[in-house]
C-alpha cells in the first residue's frame, strides 16, 4: 500500500513539473491596442511591422483561431519577433486615428462596426480578419478568414520577411508545394 501511495506522488509530482516546465517555454502573443502599435513603430529605433487581428465577441472562429492558431508556439514566436500585434474588436465603440482621419463606431442593424475596420477590410466585414501593414502603417493586405498555424505561419512569413516585395503571393504559394 505505501508503495503504490509513494509511486503515485511520484508520478503526480512529476506531471505537474512536467506540465508547469511545458507552460513555461510557451510563447505568449503580447497584444497591444493600436495606439500603442502605432507609438511603438514611430518610436523604435528598429520598428516592426503591424498585424491586426480584426475580431468580434460573437465570432466562433476567432476564437478558435485565438486559441489554436494565436496561441501555437511557432506562431507566437515568430508573430512577436516581427510584429506589433494588435487586436480589434471589428464592432468597437473607440474612436480611431489613422493617417490623420479619425473612424469611430457606425450604428447599423443589430450590432454596426468600426469603419476602421470597415477601412482595414476594404468595405468586406468578415470575421476573423488579418492584416498586415508595414512599418510605416500602409496597409499590405487583408486575409479574411479562419487560419490554421501552417498556412497562417506561411502568409505572415511572406509579410514579415519582405518576400511581398520579391514576389507576388502564387509565385511564393507553389514553392511550398
Amino acid at each position: 500500500m505505501k508503495n503504490s501511495i509513494s509511486s503515485y506522488r511520484t508520478y503526480m509530482l512529476t506531471l505537474f513539473v512536467g506540465l508547469l516546465t511545458i507552460s513555461l517555454s510557451a510563447q505568449e502573443v503580447e497584444w497591444l491596442t493600436w495606439g500603442e502599435a502605432v507609438t511603438l513603430a514611430q518610436t523604435d529605433k528598429n520598428p516592426k511591422k503591424i498585424f491586426i487581428d480584426v475580431y468580434t465577441d460573437w465570432c466562433g472562429w476567432c476564437k478558435k483561431m485565438d486559441k489554436d492558431t494565436f496561441q501555437n508556439p511557432q506562431v507566437a514566436e515568430y508573430m512577436s519577433k516581427n510584429f506589433y500585434m494588435v487586436k480589434m474588436d471589428g464592432e468597437g465603440k473607440e474612436a480611431i486615428e489613422y493617417k490623420g482621419k479619425v473612424y469611430n463606431f457606425v450604428p447599423s442593424g443589430r450590432k454596426g462596426y468600426h469603419e476602421f475596420a470597415a477601412a482595414l477590410m476594404q468595405g468586406r466585414l468578415s470575421y476573423p480578419t488579418v492584416i498586415f501593414l508595414d512599418e510605416k502603417l500602409e496597409i499590405l493586405s487583408p486575409v479574411p478568414g479562419y487560419q490554421k498555424p501552417k498556412p497562417f505561419l506561411k502568409i505572415a512569413k511572406y509579410f514579415g520577411d519582405n518576400i511581398y516585395k520579391e514576389k507576388d503571393w502564387k509565385a511564393y504559394d507553389v514553392e511550398g508545394k
